[in-house]
């Protein structure tokens, strides 16, 4: 492959992973309904003494377990997204293949993408890239 190829390839990589991480940021807004539900049953059970403290603990678990999904979720988005962009900067090739490895968790378009980067990063063309950029002098 030439290098102008494997460049091209790169580009498009790294588009597909800003829109993969905008959908798994938008993916990872969905619990927030079961957030609000959440905040609603501790706010009813403070509010109304006499329920028993069942509905504070239903309440608690909603706000806790839908609370570090979305924060996983946006998490792994950002790193999806930054991962996009050290792609388009060859920079940071272990990051980049570690996360097109996690992306392969995120089904069906996280898979795709993932594959198909780990099948373009492995290539010694493409390593030589991010190795170039690596050896560049920083500008001051």
């Amino acid at each position: 492959m030439d290098k102008n190829q494997d460049e091209q390839y790169l580009k498009l990589l790294s588009i597909f992973h800003y829109i993969v991480g905008a959908l798994a940021g938008l993916f990872a807004c969905f619990p927030i309904i079961h957030l609000v539900v959440g905040i609603g049953l501790i706010i009813a059970s403070l509010t109304h003494a006499s329920q028993e403290g069942a509905p504070v603990l239903v309440g608690v678990f909603f706000v806790v377990i839908a609370g570090s999904m979305i924060l996983f979720g946006w998490a792994f988005a950002v790193c999806v997204i930054l991962a996009g962009w050290l792609i388009a900067k060859r920079r940071n090739y272990m990051f980049c293949l570690v996360m097109a490895g996690v992306e392969c968790t995120f089904t069906p378009f996280g898979t795709v993408l993932g594959v198909f980067t780990i099948i373009t990063l492995v290539r010694s063309s493409v390593r030589e890239l991010f190795e170039a950029q690596v050896s560049l002098p920083k500008a001051s």
